[in-house]
């Protein structure tokens, strides 16, 4: 096993192992439980790193473990530089980054510039500080519209439903572009970028590898907060192609993300990953410009429904961002924001075969890898009872969006919940009574489930000569299907959403994601092929 110190030396020699990485995103709450209390927590993490390396990957994005009154699950942050009790902590971090490192696995987590929680010194502090104080400058505080001031500065909402104002008890207002628990920082004030730094610094020297930087388009707003064009926003992770958002993606974010990385350059081999809801090719690639972000999140194939069609352009398109650049691409099919894919892709029987024809084509293309737990399970969307739902969304909304659903505990073995999950009696959101077939231990014994495919994709993608190089180049196809070739490597992936048998590709089958018939390829169904053997 390599220890710590060598992990970080090879990220010194090789500052670009991440550009081909399979990075897994540990949702903290969720993965594993290790005190009985319900909800997931670092040393959970640490007691399943031997899965994570079975799996394959070769990285962790863990989800927030900071200090915070848990409004929205750990996103609220009151000391970003603690560990919250609920998760353990600093020397349960210490210990799951150097048994993570001795396994060969990287650990990236998150920061969040754009906002505190309410209960974030700063913000205490302001509130009793009263209008025009300096204490109220290191947020948005705004007087009101209206004869009184009653109403709010302007006519923005929030990404979590209703307006992005709250008001406080002497009149004025304060600008939160999720919940009211979560106050915009002013990243005008000298004083913000100074703790972003000294947070870096912080977890940099605790041996983290990077970090995933949430909601990369926040931090600087338009001057002047004007008002937005309401009848131009949709969902909260709609991709925006022609928009001028004032809340977001505006010329000054990419100073701050040029801050960030100067710091990240001073330790080698160190990372960034920028969510970017950006569709715009050229506004997209700007934040993987050298001197900004190392990557960045491109939804373009989470946002795709199965549709070959559809499905090829939004690959083009994100190889076209990056090329503009020089970075690579990024791919995902989940995260716990949207709901789980194998039910966007139908649900069922139905969504796990094309889940599965998506995992290989995900795993065909060149750049990094994002995987969301438990979708190598093959895990659904669950319809999470009212009573139970926590996210602020949920309520904010009207009951209409929740991300509750793709946030269920892990299913690790056993026939009824908790499955392993926690050794208490229960969990933090209620898991369904019919995920026994589907618990890691179930899968890892059966060579044709989801879990097996994921590992075998995996083990391929990291070993197989045919899987190389940076460019692909598309074969002509049947309507309903698209097949490429990776150049340099030579590995053919071939894709089926058509209602018809297809013929195969020429090649040798390395890989597919059900079952094939003869030479043909079946509807909802991705294959790997690769070069004949020279005789």
């Amino acid at each position: 096993m390599r220890r710590s110190a060598d992990l970080r030396k090879e990220s010194a020699d090789d500052p670009t192992w991440w550009r081909t990485a399979v990075v897994y995103q540990v949702y903290v709450r969720s993965f594993a439980d290790s005190n009985a209390d319900g909800v997931g927590d670092l040393e959970g993490i640490r007691g399943r790193l031997g899965y994570l390396e079975l799996l394959g990957v070769d990285a962790l994005w863990i989800t927030p473990f900071f200090r915070s009154p848990m409004a929205d699950h750990g996103y609220d942050i009151a000391d970003p530089r603690d560990v919250d009790p609920l998760f353990g902590d600093l020397d349960a971090f210490d210990r799951l980054i150097d048994d993570a490192h001795q396994r060969g696995i990287r650990v990236v987590i998150d920061v969040v510039p754009n906002h505190t929680s309410e209960e974030h010194e700063w913000f205490q502090a302001a509130l009793q500080a009263g209008p025009g104080s300096p204490e109220r400058e290191r947020y948005v505080f705004r007087a009101g519209r209206g004869v009184a001031g009653e109403l709010p500065p302007n006519n923005w909402p929030s990404v979590f439903g209703g307006s992005a104002w709250s008001r406080v008890a002497d009149g004025q207002w304060y600008l939160h572009l999720f919940s009211r628990h979560q106050p915009d920082l002013n990243w005008q004030h000298p004083e913000v970028w100074a703790d972003l730094e000294r947070t870096l610094r912080f977890w940099l020297d605790h041996g983290v590898d990077g970090f995933r930087v949430d909601v990369a388009t926040g931090m600087a707003k338009a001057d002047g907060l004007p008002d937005v064009d309401l009848s131009r926003i949709g969902p909260p992770t709609a991709l925006y192609e022609d928009f001028d958002d004032p809340r977001f993606d505006t010329e000054g974010v990419h100073d701050i993300h040029r801050r960030i990385r100067k710091v990240l350059d001073e330790y080698p081999g160190r990372v960034t990953t920028g969510e970017v809801w950006v569709k715009d090719n050229e506004r997209f690639a700007r934040y993987i410009r050298p001197d900004e972000l190392h990557m960045a999140f491109n939804f373009r194939l989470l946002s795709t429904e199965f549709d070959a069609g559809a499905l090829r352009t939004a690959i083009e398109e994100s190889l076209a961002a990056v090329q503009l650049v020089g970075a690579p691409a990024s791919w995902t099919l989940s995260n716990h924001d949207v709901p789980r894919h194998v039910t966007r892709y139908g649900g069922g029987e139905l969504g796990v075969r094309r889940a599965r024809a998506m995992a290989l084509v995900q795993l065909a293309l060149p750049g990094v890898v994002y995987l969301y737990n438990g979708e190598e399970l093959g895990l659904p969307e669950v319809e999470v009872p009212s009573w139970a739902r926590q996210d602020p969304m949920w309520e904010r909304s009207g009951h209409t969006i929740g991300r509750d659903g793709c946030r269920i505990p892990l299913p690790w073995e056993g026939e009824a919940p908790p499955y392993g999950f926690t050794t208490g009696g229960t969990t933090w959101l209620p898991m369904p009574p019919d995920w026994g077939a589907v618990t890691a231990e179930a899968q890892l014994e059966d060579p044709g489930s989801m879990l097996s495919l994921y590992r075998q994709a995996l083990e391929f993608r990291k070993t197989h000569q045919a899987i190389r190089g940076d460019e692909i180049e598309w074969y002509g196809a049947p309507a309903g299907c698209f097949a490429f070739r990776r150049k340099g490597g030579g590995l053919i992936c071939a894709l089926n959403t058509s209602a018809a048998l297809v013929p195969l590709p020429p090649g040798e089958v390395l890989l597919a994601s059900g079952p094939l018939e003869g030479d043909r390829l079946p509807p909802d169904t991705a294959v790997w092929l690769v070069p004949p053997a020279s005789p």
